[in-house]
Protein backbone atom coordinates (compact mmCIF):
# COMPACT_ATOMS: atom_id res chain seq x y z
CA UNK A 1 0.00 0.00 0.00
CA UNK A 2 0.75 3.78 -0.55
CA UNK A 3 1.43 5.48 2.48
CA UNK A 4 3.84 8.42 1.60
CA UNK A 5 1.93 10.55 -0.75
CA UNK A 6 0.52 13.98 0.14
CA UNK A 7 -2.47 13.20 1.61
CA UNK A 8 -0.76 10.51 4.12
CA UNK A 9 1.96 13.91 5.70
CA UNK A 10 -1.43 15.84 5.87
CA UNK A 11 -2.82 13.36 7.92
CA UNK A 12 0.16 12.98 9.84
CA UNK A 13 0.32 16.20 10.39
CA UNK A 14 -3.07 17.01 11.66
CA UNK A 15 -2.73 13.38 14.08
CA UNK A 16 0.84 14.64 15.20
CA UNK A 17 -0.28 18.04 16.31
CA UNK A 18 -3.12 16.71 18.11
CA UNK A 19 -1.43 14.35 19.66
CA UNK A 20 1.45 17.02 21.26
CA UNK A 21 -1.46 19.41 21.99
CA UNK A 22 -3.47 17.11 23.92
CA UNK A 23 -1.59 14.24 25.43
CA UNK A 24 -3.35 13.86 28.67
CA UNK A 25 -0.47 12.56 30.52
CA UNK A 26 1.10 15.87 30.56
CA UNK A 27 -1.79 17.69 31.51
CA UNK A 28 -3.04 18.69 27.76
CA UNK A 29 -6.48 18.43 26.08
CA UNK A 30 -6.36 16.38 22.95
CA UNK A 31 -8.31 17.99 20.40
CA UNK A 32 -9.98 17.71 16.81
CA UNK A 33 -7.86 18.92 14.27
CA UNK A 34 -9.41 20.23 10.98
CA UNK A 35 -8.07 18.10 8.00
CA UNK A 36 -6.80 19.46 4.86
CA UNK A 37 -8.89 19.62 2.09
CA UNK A 38 -6.66 17.08 -0.06
CA UNK A 39 -7.33 14.74 2.85
CA UNK A 40 -11.09 15.07 3.19
CA UNK A 41 -10.83 14.29 -0.81
CA UNK A 42 -8.69 11.26 0.62
CA UNK A 43 -11.22 10.29 3.78
CA UNK A 44 -14.57 10.58 1.04
CA UNK A 45 -12.39 8.32 -1.47
CA UNK A 46 -11.71 6.24 0.83
CA UNK A 47 -15.10 5.78 1.96
CA UNK A 48 -16.51 5.44 -0.89
CA UNK A 49 -14.40 2.11 -1.66
CA UNK A 50 -15.72 1.28 1.74
CA UNK A 51 -19.25 0.91 0.49
CA UNK A 52 -18.66 -1.01 -2.02
CA UNK A 53 -16.95 -3.47 0.05
CA UNK A 54 -20.05 -3.34 1.91
CA UNK A 55 -22.10 -3.70 -1.56
CA UNK A 56 -20.41 -6.96 -1.95
CA UNK A 57 -20.25 -7.99 1.55
CA UNK A 58 -24.53 -7.75 1.81
CA UNK A 59 -24.38 -9.00 -2.41
CA UNK A 60 -22.69 -12.63 -0.77
CA UNK A 61 -25.45 -12.51 2.08
CA UNK A 62 -28.48 -11.37 -0.88
CA UNK A 63 -27.35 -14.35 -3.47
CA UNK A 64 -29.36 -17.01 -1.42
CA UNK A 65 -32.60 -15.08 -2.00
CA UNK A 66 -31.48 -14.60 -5.76
CA UNK A 67 -30.92 -18.46 -6.30
CA UNK A 68 -33.59 -20.11 -4.20
CA UNK A 69 -36.11 -21.21 -6.22
CA UNK A 70 -33.41 -22.76 -9.31
CA UNK A 71 -31.47 -23.69 -6.41
CA UNK A 72 -34.21 -25.89 -4.38
CA UNK A 73 -35.30 -27.16 -8.02
CA UNK A 74 -31.95 -27.70 -9.27
CA UNK A 75 -31.25 -30.40 -5.43
CA UNK A 76 -34.64 -30.75 -4.18
CA UNK A 77 -34.58 -28.39 -1.39
CA UNK A 78 -37.73 -27.59 0.34
CA UNK A 79 -38.41 -24.06 1.98
CA UNK A 80 -36.93 -25.01 5.24
CA UNK A 81 -33.80 -26.29 3.81
CA UNK A 82 -33.54 -22.87 2.17
CA UNK A 83 -34.47 -20.83 5.19
CA UNK A 84 -31.69 -23.18 6.75
CA UNK A 85 -29.12 -22.24 4.11
CA UNK A 86 -29.71 -18.59 5.15
CA UNK A 87 -29.82 -19.41 9.01
CA UNK A 88 -26.07 -21.00 9.43
CA UNK A 89 -24.67 -18.00 7.69
CA UNK A 90 -25.13 -16.47 11.09
CA UNK A 91 -23.47 -19.43 13.52
CA UNK A 92 -19.76 -18.54 13.09
CA UNK A 93 -21.11 -14.92 11.85
CA UNK A 94 -21.53 -13.66 15.59
CA UNK A 95 -18.71 -15.16 17.09
CA UNK A 96 -16.04 -14.06 14.45
CA UNK A 97 -18.05 -10.40 14.76
CA UNK A 98 -17.04 -10.42 18.97
CA UNK A 99 -13.62 -11.55 17.79
CA UNK A 100 -13.09 -9.46 14.60
CA UNK A 101 -13.34 -6.47 16.65
CA UNK A 102 -10.51 -6.91 19.32
CA UNK A 103 -8.49 -7.50 16.80
CA UNK A 104 -9.35 -4.39 14.85
CA UNK A 105 -8.32 -2.84 17.79
CA UNK A 106 -5.21 -4.13 17.18
CA UNK A 107 -4.08 -4.14 14.02
CA UNK A 108 -4.35 -1.95 11.19
CA UNK A 109 -7.63 -1.19 9.34
CA UNK A 110 -6.37 -1.45 6.15
CA UNK A 111 -4.61 -5.01 6.60
CA UNK A 112 -7.89 -6.38 8.84
CA UNK A 113 -9.92 -5.50 5.43
CA UNK A 114 -7.79 -6.32 2.60
CA UNK A 115 -8.09 -10.04 4.63
CA UNK A 116 -11.83 -10.30 5.09
CA UNK A 117 -11.93 -9.63 0.87
CA UNK A 118 -10.02 -12.38 0.27
CA UNK A 119 -11.45 -14.84 2.38
CA UNK A 120 -15.03 -14.07 1.13
CA UNK A 121 -13.54 -14.72 -2.22
CA UNK A 122 -11.73 -18.02 -1.12
CA UNK A 123 -15.03 -19.26 0.75
CA UNK A 124 -17.09 -19.23 -2.24
CA UNK A 125 -15.06 -22.38 -3.40
CA UNK A 126 -16.84 -25.35 -2.14
CA UNK A 127 -20.02 -24.27 -4.18
CA UNK A 128 -18.22 -24.27 -7.36
CA UNK A 129 -16.58 -27.63 -7.12
CA UNK A 130 -18.74 -29.02 -5.59
CA UNK A 131 -22.62 -27.82 -5.59
CA UNK A 132 -24.08 -30.22 -3.10
CA UNK A 133 -26.42 -29.26 -0.09
CA UNK A 134 -23.67 -30.19 2.00
CA UNK A 135 -20.90 -27.93 0.19
CA UNK A 136 -23.60 -25.25 0.03
CA UNK A 137 -23.86 -25.48 4.10
CA UNK A 138 -20.18 -25.83 4.65
CA UNK A 139 -19.69 -22.53 2.57
CA UNK A 140 -22.20 -20.59 4.09
CA UNK A 141 -21.37 -20.88 7.54
CA UNK A 142 -17.17 -20.04 6.15
CA UNK A 143 -18.80 -17.83 4.24
CA UNK A 144 -20.75 -15.84 7.69
CA UNK A 145 -17.26 -16.69 9.68
CA UNK A 146 -15.29 -14.42 7.46
CA UNK A 147 -17.94 -11.80 6.89
CA UNK A 148 -19.22 -11.65 10.85
CA UNK A 149 -16.42 -8.44 11.77
CA UNK A 150 -17.70 -6.69 8.65
CA UNK A 151 -20.01 -4.38 9.12
CA UNK A 152 -18.47 -3.07 12.28
CA UNK A 153 -15.51 -3.12 11.09
CA UNK A 154 -16.00 -0.79 7.65
CA UNK A 155 -18.09 1.73 9.85
CA UNK A 156 -14.34 1.65 11.97
CA UNK A 157 -12.78 2.15 9.04
CA UNK A 158 -14.35 5.43 7.93
CA UNK A 159 -15.07 6.65 11.19
CA UNK A 160 -10.98 7.30 11.17
CA UNK A 161 -11.51 10.04 8.74
CA UNK A 162 -14.11 12.03 10.45
CA UNK A 163 -14.61 13.47 13.80
CA UNK A 164 -17.42 12.78 15.57
CA UNK A 165 -19.91 14.88 14.55
CA UNK A 166 -19.39 14.57 11.00
CA UNK A 167 -20.17 10.69 11.16
CA UNK A 168 -23.45 10.07 10.17
CA UNK A 169 -23.53 10.69 7.09
CA UNK A 170 -20.07 8.56 5.73
CA UNK A 171 -21.46 5.34 7.94
CA UNK A 172 -25.14 6.01 6.17
CA UNK A 173 -23.02 5.96 2.73
CA UNK A 174 -21.07 2.77 4.03
CA UNK A 175 -24.38 1.07 5.15
CA UNK A 176 -25.46 1.91 1.65
CA UNK A 177 -23.81 -0.47 0.35
CA UNK A 178 -26.20 -2.85 1.85
CA UNK A 179 -28.70 -1.17 -0.58
CA UNK A 180 -26.85 -0.90 -3.67
CA UNK A 181 -26.13 -4.71 -3.12
CA UNK A 182 -30.00 -4.87 -4.19
CA UNK A 183 -30.05 -2.17 -6.62
CA UNK A 184 -27.43 -2.72 -8.99
CA UNK A 185 -25.72 -6.52 -8.10
CA UNK A 186 -29.23 -8.40 -7.54
CA UNK A 187 -30.62 -7.08 -10.89
CA UNK A 188 -27.37 -8.09 -12.03
CA UNK A 189 -26.94 -11.76 -10.67
CA UNK A 190 -30.63 -12.51 -11.39
CA UNK A 191 -30.23 -12.14 -14.75
CA UNK A 192 -26.37 -14.17 -14.88
CA UNK A 193 -28.43 -16.95 -13.00
CA UNK A 194 -31.16 -16.85 -15.21
CA UNK A 195 -28.35 -17.00 -18.56
CA UNK A 196 -25.75 -19.34 -16.95
CA UNK A 197 -27.42 -21.11 -13.92
CA UNK A 198 -27.28 -20.32 -9.83
CA UNK A 199 -23.39 -21.22 -9.65
CA UNK A 200 -22.37 -18.36 -12.08
CA UNK A 201 -23.80 -16.17 -9.32
CA UNK A 202 -20.91 -17.50 -6.42
CA UNK A 203 -18.18 -16.90 -9.37
CA UNK A 204 -19.54 -13.63 -10.20
CA UNK A 205 -18.92 -12.18 -6.58
CA UNK A 206 -15.32 -14.31 -5.53
CA UNK A 207 -14.49 -12.23 -8.66
CA UNK A 208 -15.55 -9.13 -7.48
CA UNK A 209 -14.09 -9.33 -3.92
CA UNK A 210 -10.86 -10.62 -5.54
CA UNK A 211 -10.93 -7.16 -7.59
CA UNK A 212 -11.86 -4.95 -4.71
CA UNK A 213 -8.47 -6.87 -3.05
CA UNK A 214 -6.71 -5.59 -5.39
CA UNK A 215 -7.53 -2.03 -5.36
CA UNK A 216 -7.57 -1.47 -1.65
CA UNK A 217 -3.93 -2.94 -1.66
CA UNK A 218 -3.04 -0.19 -3.69
CA UNK A 219 -5.09 2.61 -2.05
CA UNK A 220 -5.95 1.99 0.93
CA UNK A 221 -5.02 3.36 4.30
CA UNK A 222 -6.01 4.44 8.08
CA UNK A 223 -6.93 8.17 8.74
CA UNK A 224 -6.65 10.46 11.52
CA UNK A 225 -9.16 9.82 13.69
CA UNK A 226 -8.31 5.84 13.40
CA UNK A 227 -8.33 3.57 16.07
CA UNK A 228 -4.48 2.90 15.59
CA UNK A 229 -4.19 6.30 16.59
CA UNK A 230 -5.51 6.70 19.60
CA UNK A 231 -3.97 3.40 20.57
CA UNK A 232 -0.80 5.05 19.62
CA UNK A 233 -1.89 8.44 22.06
CA UNK A 234 -3.09 5.67 24.83
CA UNK A 235 -0.25 3.80 24.59
CA UNK A 236 2.70 7.22 24.35
CA UNK A 237 2.20 9.30 27.68
CA UNK A 238 4.12 10.33 30.11
CA UNK A 239 2.47 8.68 32.56
CA UNK A 240 2.49 5.61 30.92
CA UNK A 241 0.30 3.56 29.30
CA UNK A 242 -3.48 3.98 29.48
CA UNK A 243 -5.28 0.85 30.64
CA UNK A 244 -8.14 -0.37 28.55
CA UNK A 245 -11.89 0.30 30.06
CA UNK A 246 -13.45 -3.32 30.63
CA UNK A 247 -15.99 -4.44 27.95
CA UNK A 248 -18.47 -5.72 30.80
CA UNK A 249 -18.85 -1.68 31.63
CA UNK A 250 -19.62 -0.32 28.09
CA UNK A 251 -21.78 -3.63 27.35
CA UNK A 252 -23.61 -2.59 30.66
CA UNK A 253 -24.35 0.80 29.73
CA UNK A 254 -28.32 1.07 28.45
CA UNK A 255 -27.19 3.18 25.07
CA UNK A 256 -24.94 0.13 24.12
CA UNK A 257 -28.01 -3.02 25.46
CA UNK A 258 -30.53 -0.76 24.30
CA UNK A 259 -29.60 -0.42 21.26
CA UNK A 260 -28.44 -4.21 20.64
CA UNK A 261 -32.42 -5.03 21.22
CA UNK A 262 -34.00 -2.45 18.66
CA UNK A 263 -30.95 -3.45 16.22
CA UNK A 264 -31.62 -7.37 16.79
CA UNK A 265 -35.19 -6.50 16.29
CA UNK A 266 -34.72 -4.56 12.78
CA UNK A 267 -31.57 -7.46 11.77
CA UNK A 268 -34.07 -9.96 12.16
CA UNK A 269 -36.71 -8.54 9.24
CA UNK A 270 -33.44 -7.70 7.34
CA UNK A 271 -32.33 -10.86 7.22
CA UNK A 272 -35.47 -12.90 6.38
CA UNK A 273 -36.25 -9.95 3.19
CA UNK A 274 -32.75 -11.11 2.39
CA UNK A 275 -33.28 -14.60 1.85
CA UNK A 276 -37.10 -14.72 1.43
CA UNK A 277 -38.38 -11.32 -0.27
CA UNK A 278 -38.14 -13.04 -4.05
CA UNK A 279 -39.55 -15.94 -2.95
CA UNK A 280 -42.42 -13.82 -1.40
CA UNK A 281 -42.88 -11.90 -4.59
CA UNK A 282 -43.00 -14.85 -6.68
CA UNK A 283 -45.16 -17.81 -4.79
CA UNK A 284 -46.91 -15.33 -2.14
CA UNK A 285 -47.42 -12.19 -4.88
CA UNK A 286 -47.53 -14.12 -8.03
CA UNK A 287 -44.69 -12.34 -9.96
CA UNK A 288 -42.43 -14.27 -12.48
CA UNK A 289 -38.89 -15.07 -11.16
CA UNK A 290 -37.33 -12.35 -13.29
CA UNK A 291 -39.57 -9.73 -12.03
CA UNK A 292 -39.45 -10.67 -8.69
CA UNK A 293 -35.59 -10.57 -9.00
CA UNK A 294 -36.21 -6.89 -9.98
CA UNK A 295 -38.17 -5.85 -7.26
CA UNK A 296 -35.93 -6.87 -4.61
CA UNK A 297 -34.20 -3.69 -5.24
CA UNK A 298 -37.46 -1.31 -4.98
CA UNK A 299 -36.86 -1.92 -0.74
CA UNK A 300 -33.31 -0.96 -1.41
CA UNK A 301 -33.48 2.09 -3.17
CA UNK A 302 -36.25 3.35 -0.26
CA UNK A 303 -33.71 2.04 2.79
CA UNK A 304 -30.80 3.85 0.95
CA UNK A 305 -31.90 7.17 0.59
CA UNK A 306 -33.83 7.16 3.72
CA UNK A 307 -30.14 6.46 5.28
CA UNK A 308 -28.50 8.81 3.54
CA UNK A 309 -31.18 12.28 3.88
CA UNK A 310 -31.91 11.07 7.65
CA UNK A 311 -27.93 10.70 8.18
CA UNK A 312 -27.11 14.01 6.19
CA UNK A 313 -30.26 15.81 8.33
CA UNK A 314 -28.76 14.23 11.84
CA UNK A 315 -24.88 15.24 11.08
CA UNK A 316 -26.34 18.97 10.45
CA UNK A 317 -28.63 18.53 13.73
CA UNK A 318 -25.73 17.42 15.61
CA UNK A 319 -23.29 20.23 14.30
CA UNK A 320 -25.97 22.81 15.39
CA UNK A 321 -26.07 21.22 19.18
CA UNK A 322 -28.75 19.24 19.45
CA UNK A 323 -27.91 16.11 21.25
CA UNK A 324 -27.24 12.90 20.38
CA UNK A 325 -29.96 11.27 22.43
CA UNK A 326 -32.23 13.17 19.75
CA UNK A 327 -30.16 13.60 16.75
CA UNK A 328 -29.60 9.84 16.99
CA UNK A 329 -30.94 7.97 19.79
CA UNK A 330 -34.77 9.37 18.94
CA UNK A 331 -34.59 9.63 15.25
CA UNK A 332 -33.49 5.98 15.18
CA UNK A 333 -36.73 4.85 17.64
CA UNK A 334 -39.19 6.59 15.55
CA UNK A 335 -37.51 5.01 12.26
CA UNK A 336 -38.06 1.38 13.76
CA UNK A 337 -41.50 2.26 15.21
CA UNK A 338 -42.57 3.25 11.57
CA UNK A 339 -40.88 0.17 10.00
CA UNK A 340 -42.67 -2.15 12.61
CA UNK A 341 -46.05 -0.80 11.66
CA UNK A 342 -45.92 -1.06 8.37
CA UNK A 343 -44.63 -4.79 8.25
CA UNK A 344 -47.14 -5.46 11.00
CA UNK A 345 -49.75 -4.01 8.84
CA UNK A 346 -48.81 -6.15 5.30
CA UNK A 347 -51.82 -9.04 6.43
CA UNK A 348 -54.36 -6.54 6.79
CA UNK A 349 -54.04 -5.45 3.06
CA UNK A 350 -55.09 -7.73 -0.01
CA UNK A 351 -54.09 -5.61 -3.37
CA UNK A 352 -50.59 -6.68 -4.52
CA UNK A 353 -49.22 -3.72 -4.90
CA UNK A 354 -50.21 -2.46 -1.59
CA UNK A 355 -48.43 -5.12 0.02
CA UNK A 356 -45.16 -4.07 -1.87
CA UNK A 357 -45.34 -0.68 -0.92
CA UNK A 358 -45.59 -1.63 2.27
CA UNK A 359 -42.38 -3.57 2.27
CA UNK A 360 -40.78 -1.26 0.31
CA UNK A 361 -41.46 1.75 2.90
CA UNK A 362 -41.40 -0.14 5.99
CA UNK A 363 -37.74 -1.78 4.99
CA UNK A 364 -36.53 1.78 4.31
CA UNK A 365 -37.74 3.25 7.21
CA UNK A 366 -36.18 0.86 9.58
CA UNK A 367 -32.61 0.87 7.85
CA UNK A 368 -32.35 4.63 8.36
CA UNK A 369 -31.42 3.76 11.93
CA UNK A 370 -28.36 1.66 11.21
CA UNK A 371 -26.06 4.04 10.48
CA UNK A 372 -27.64 6.30 13.39
CA UNK A 373 -27.14 3.68 15.95
CA UNK A 374 -23.13 3.11 14.81
CA UNK A 375 -22.46 6.45 15.47
CA UNK A 376 -24.70 6.31 19.09
CA UNK A 377 -22.49 3.59 20.38
CA UNK A 378 -19.17 4.48 18.69
CA UNK A 379 -20.31 7.51 21.33
CA UNK A 380 -20.09 5.98 23.99
CA UNK A 381 -16.77 4.12 23.56
CA UNK A 382 -13.43 5.04 24.56
CA UNK A 383 -11.63 5.68 20.98
CA UNK A 384 -9.59 3.04 20.77
CA UNK A 385 -11.86 1.20 21.63
CA UNK A 386 -14.36 1.40 18.93
CA UNK A 387 -13.47 -1.34 16.80
CA UNK A 388 -14.58 -3.80 19.34
CA UNK A 389 -17.53 -2.20 20.97
CA UNK A 390 -19.12 -2.00 17.53
CA UNK A 391 -17.74 -5.55 16.73
CA UNK A 392 -19.71 -6.64 20.14
CA UNK A 393 -22.49 -4.16 19.37
CA UNK A 394 -23.43 -6.08 15.82
CA UNK A 395 -22.30 -9.72 16.79
CA UNK A 396 -24.74 -9.58 19.94
CA UNK A 397 -27.90 -8.15 17.52
CA UNK A 398 -26.76 -10.38 14.26
CA UNK A 399 -27.93 -13.34 16.42
CA UNK A 400 -31.39 -12.71 14.98
CA UNK A 401 -30.03 -13.44 12.06
CA UNK A 402 -29.68 -17.11 13.07
CA UNK A 403 -33.32 -17.76 13.58
CA UNK A 404 -35.42 -15.29 11.65
CA UNK A 405 -34.99 -17.06 8.36
CA UNK A 406 -35.04 -20.53 9.22
CA UNK A 407 -38.13 -19.58 11.31
CA UNK A 408 -39.85 -18.49 8.29
CA UNK A 409 -39.14 -21.19 6.23
CA UNK A 410 -41.01 -23.30 8.99
CA UNK A 411 -43.88 -20.99 8.36
CA UNK A 412 -44.13 -21.21 4.81
CA UNK A 413 -44.03 -24.98 4.93
CA UNK A 414 -46.54 -25.00 7.94
CA UNK A 415 -48.96 -22.53 5.87
CA UNK A 416 -52.03 -23.48 4.16
CA UNK A 417 -50.38 -21.19 1.28
CA UNK A 418 -46.84 -19.82 1.07
CA UNK A 419 -48.21 -16.15 0.91
CA UNK A 420 -50.01 -16.92 4.27
CA UNK A 421 -47.03 -18.15 5.71
CA UNK A 422 -44.36 -15.00 4.85
CA UNK A 423 -47.56 -12.75 5.85
CA UNK A 424 -47.42 -14.30 8.95
CA UNK A 425 -43.79 -14.18 8.96
CA UNK A 426 -44.04 -10.38 8.08
CA UNK A 427 -46.14 -9.60 11.09
CA UNK A 428 -44.68 -11.56 13.90
CA UNK A 429 -40.84 -9.20 12.88
CA UNK A 430 -43.00 -6.08 12.56
CA UNK A 431 -44.14 -6.07 16.14
CA UNK A 432 -40.82 -7.44 17.37
CA UNK A 433 -39.70 -4.35 15.81
CA UNK A 434 -41.90 -1.78 17.23
CA UNK A 435 -41.25 -3.19 20.74
CA UNK A 436 -37.33 -2.96 19.88
CA UNK A 437 -38.51 1.09 19.03
CA UNK A 438 -39.92 1.32 22.34
CA UNK A 439 -37.10 0.07 24.16
CA UNK A 440 -34.71 2.51 22.49
CA UNK A 441 -36.62 5.29 22.75
CA UNK A 442 -36.32 4.69 26.75
CA UNK A 443 -32.59 3.68 26.83
CA UNK A 444 -30.20 5.23 24.12
CA UNK A 445 -28.97 8.23 25.60
CA UNK A 446 -25.30 9.04 24.75
CA UNK A 447 -24.39 11.47 26.45
CA UNK A 448 -25.20 10.21 29.65
CA UNK A 449 -23.35 7.54 29.25
CA UNK A 450 -20.58 8.42 27.82
CA UNK A 451 -20.06 10.80 31.20
CA UNK A 452 -20.07 7.35 32.75
CA UNK A 453 -16.90 6.15 30.78
CA UNK A 454 -15.24 9.67 31.32
CA UNK A 455 -15.29 9.35 34.74
CA UNK A 456 -12.78 5.86 34.58
CA UNK A 457 -10.74 6.72 31.87
CA UNK A 458 -8.42 9.47 31.43
CA UNK A 459 -8.71 9.82 27.28
CA UNK A 460 -12.11 9.74 26.87
CA UNK A 461 -12.56 12.84 29.28
CA UNK A 462 -9.39 14.74 27.89
CA UNK A 463 -11.12 14.24 24.74
CA UNK A 464 -12.88 17.00 23.62
CA UNK A 465 -14.35 16.30 20.49
CA UNK A 466 -17.71 14.60 21.26
CA UNK A 467 -18.49 17.96 22.62
CA UNK A 468 -19.26 19.11 19.06
CA UNK A 469 -22.21 17.05 19.35
CA UNK A 470 -23.33 17.47 22.99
Amino acid sequence: MHHNDKDEDAVMTVTDDAERAGDPADGGTRTTAAVSAPTARTAWSITFLVMILQTINFADKAVLGIVARPLSEDLGLSNADIGLLGSVFYVLFVVTGLVGGFIADRVRIVWVLLALALLWSLVQIPVLLVGTFTALIVSRVLLGAAEGPASAVNNVAVFGWFPKNKRGLPSAVVSSGTSLSKILMAPALTVIVAAYGWKSAFWTLMIVGLVWAAVWLMVGKDGPYSVSSAREVAQSGTAGKVKRVSLLRIVALPTFWGGVLGMFALYGMVAVILTWLPSYFEQGLGFSRVDSGLLFALPSATGMASMLLVSYITDRLAGRGVTVRISRGMVSAVALFVCGGMMAAIPLVTSTWLAVFLVVAGYGAGVASYPLMNVAVAHISPERQVASTLGVFTALFSTSGILAPWLTGRLVDAASTPAEGYTTAFEIFGVVAIIGAVVMALTVNPERDRARIAAIDTLTRADRSAGDES
